[in-house]
């Protein structure tokens, strides 16, 4: 299999991913995922695994285009908020591969979950606590999300984890909607990177 060595790097550079950049990363040659391998060795993630963090991708991806989520604000054109307690494009970079000039010489599944699971936890916390009168993170975002963490990542659930959130039904002001936007986009871009570390996980290569 052809490795492209540098695409994740240059896309994780890139200030706005469009849809048309996110079916880039999901086929690049070195991130491609394999759904017919089974899981028989140890250190490979579930085929299932690969699917919960595509649906979530695919949500995230749906939500920052619906112009009520961002009323009065022009999403597009704002910054980025990524969670920087977690260093996920670090540690799970894949053996081999080079992001800023360093290349990886080895890849620690252990540090890659581990943080993995942080971003995932700090999302949550983060929606979870919005108000949503319209259920559009609920019923899309943070339901595969819940989905995601239940059946791939447990540990990371919040200790006073509920199945359903009892999200506050009330008007959302601006500075709310806006930071929204800025946070949705950074986990947007953060679940891309999930989902190659997900998918080179799959194929077992770090394992073999």
């Amino acid at each position: 299999m052809r490795v492209f060595k540098h695409c994740s790097a240059l896309l994780l550079s890139l200030p706005d991913f469009t849809p048309a950049l996110l079916l880039l990363a999901l086929s690049c040659p070195f991130w491609e995922v394999s759904h017919s391998k089974p899981v028989t060795s140890k250190g490979r993630m579930d085929d299932s695994c690969v699917f919960y963090a595509r649906a979530l991708l695919e949500n995230i991806t749906d939500a920052l285009t619906q112009a009520r989520l961002f009323s009065g604000i022009n999403c597009t054109r704002q910054n980025m908020e990524l969670n920087l307690e977690s260093r996920t494009p670090t540690v799970c970079s894949p053996q081999g591969s080079t992001c800023s000039g360093i290349t990886t010489s080895a890849f620690d599944q252990d540090s890659c979950l581990t943080d993995i699971g942080k971003d995932l936890s700090h999302y949550y916390k983060f929606l979870s606590a919005q108000p949503d009168p319209d259920n559009l993170i609920g019923s899309s975002v943070l339901y595969s999300l819940r989905e995601l963490m239940e059946n791939c990542f447990r540990s990371s659930l919040p200790a006073d984890f509920i199945s359903k959130e009892a999200l506050v039904e009330r008007s959302v002001t601006f500075n709310e909607r806006l930071s929204l936007c800025k946070v949705m986009k950074g986990f947007h871009v953060r679940t891309v990177t999930i989902n190659r570390a997900i998918g080179y996980m799959n194929l077992g290569e770090h394992a073999s």
